[in-house]
């Protein structure tokens, strides 16, 4: 008996009908839409392709037919694994849930010799001690840490500025690298600092405790001693100093540097751009301003609009993208980040693009006083007098009522993207994720009124925008890729 069926058998015409699979789709242009699925896959077809696929008039012969049966939009009698494939590709899109959590941000004080006015902390004059953790409450943030399932732990130290309490930040490595002898977690440290007031000291220690150093740059002296007033009136010049004698002590690739959009920085993304590529950075985030802290005090947050960040933005990606084709790599990683859910299987563990959303599942924050927060923003919403994603006290709370907390349960049931109204049925909703902190702090409600939300429009503008760029230019989906998979 034959082992293989006969040719004829392969050549025979299909049977006639097929199943949809689950699908959204949004508009892109006049002519075009853009579908997805659950697992993240998407197609840009014509809005006829689309109008006969939903109404089971598409021609198996049709040339979209095989690129949309491929991708998991339809489902024929010719192969009975495409269930199995998208069910596979969906539960890797969330296998981080099963990790949580990876991230642990102790806030070591308050304390701040700088006095930005775009500040989300609410930081405090340097010479206020009442502010800053204590050796004791740092001992019980380390206890819930190695609590966390996850196999990965990262200990970022965020501030004020973490500096001006570096002895707790020695003793935190120290024992943190203590209980690891038997926890045996993969265990990563990382300083947020502005390094005005670094020492050699300090980054000797982080050598030999191979310590990351992230840093803000905010772009040229003008733009960020204007951005970032310090007295003397030299942050950039020490936040330059800075880096190069951090980079000569832990190594180039050891650190790393955040900027901050304000309205001074609007007219000026490609002198930005230049500061990062000249200083040898590999990449830049081109983040935002965020409702909170000194950001809304001096109202910094409202002196520009959405549409004026995404003409910042959208110019911005141009120039990088060119760099890219003249040879210089340089990544844009908040495009990078939205590329890895769009082009491979992965999840990043971005906070903001977390569906559930990634508080407390992705990161949890130990504030200098005992309390635990669900994210770095809800920390900053806290500083401002209102508490909603205060998750307990290191003091008086244990870890089950710290992430059994209603202040956590709640927000993430309430705000998943799957069944949220206008997310649920949103085309974009793969790429996307749940923000209920800043829905909370903008818009009085962890869900937000979508239609409104500048969360919303702004990533559906990106979204678009990457899709469109891919689909003009093939050299830009190559580098896009090599975004995606860095």
């Amino acid at each position: 008996m034959s082992r293989f069926l006969p040719l004829a058998y392969f050549q025979k015409p299909l049977e006639q009908g097929y199943k949809l699979l689950p699908l959204r789709f949004a508009p892109l242009n006049a002519d075009e839409v853009v579908i997805t699925n659950q697992a993240g896959e998407w197609s840009v077809i014509s809005r006829r392709t689309l109008n006969a696929l939903v109404r089971h008039q598409l021609s198996y012969d049709d040339p979209e037919y095989d690129a949309l049966k491929a991708k998991h939009f339809l489902i024929d009698n010719d192969s009975d694994v495409a269930l199995d494939l998208l069910a596979l590709k969906v539960r890797t899109k969330l296998q981080h849930l099963s990790t949580f959590t990876a991230l642990h941000i102790f806030v070591v004080t308050l304390r701040c010799e700088h006095s930005c006015p775009y500040c989300q902390v609410s930081r405090q004059s340097d010479d206020r001690l009442a502010y800053d953790m204590s050796k004791e409450t740092a001992e019980k943030a380390l206890a819930i840490v190695f609590r966390s399932p996850s196999p990965a732990i990262k200990i970022e130290f965020q501030g004020g500025e973490p500096l001006l309490n570096f002895e707790l930040i020695r003793y935190i490595v120290l024992r943190a690298k203590e209980i690891n002898e038997i926890e045996k977690r993969d265990l990563q440290f990382v300083i947020a600092t502005n390094l005005a007031v670094v020492t050699d000291e300090m980054l000797l220690f982080c050598k030999e405790h191979d310590i990351l150093i992230s840093t803000s740059l905010d772009g040229p002296r003008d733009i960020h001693n204007k951005n970032r007033p310090r007295p003397g009136g030299d942050s950039y010049e020490r936040a330059i100093a800075g880096i190069k004698r951090a980079r000569e002590v832990l190594g180039h690739d050891r650190v790393g540097a955040l900027m901050t959009t304000t309205v001074r920085s609007l007219s000026y993304v490609n002198e930005i751009i230049d500061e990062y590529v000249s200083l040898g950075f590999e990449g830049i985030f081109l983040r935002p301003l965020s409702p909170y802290g000194f950001a809304i005090k001096t109202r910094s947050f409202a002196a520009y609009n959405r549409d004026a960040w995404l003409r910042f933005y959208k110019d911005g990606l141009a120039k990088i993208i060119e760099l890219n084709k003249s040879g210089i790599r340089f990544v844009e990683f908040y495009a990078a980040t939205i590329l890895t859910k769009m082009l491979t299987p992965s999840n990043p563990g971005y906070v903001d693009l977390m569906s559930p959303a990634g508080i407390g599942i992705a990161a949890m924050v130990y504030n200098y006083d005992g309390d635990v927060y669900a994210s770095d923003e809800g920390r900053m919403l806290a500083e401002m007098g209102d508490k909603k994603f205060r998750l307990g006290n290191l003091h008086r709370d244990s870890y089950e009522d710290i992430v059994l907390s209603d202040a956590l349960l709640n927000p993430i049931e309430e705000s998943y993207t799957g069944s949220v109204p206008m997310c649920s049925e949103c085309a974009f909703e793969p790429f996307c994720g749940a923000d209920p902190v800043y829905h909370y702090a903008t818009q009085g409600d962890v869900v937000g009124r979508k239609p409104t939300s500048d969360f919303c429009s702004r990533n559906t503008e990106i979204f678009k925008h990457l899709i469109e760029l891919m689909r003009g230019d093939r050299q830009i989906r190559a580098i896009f890729q090599t975004w995606a998979t860095r």
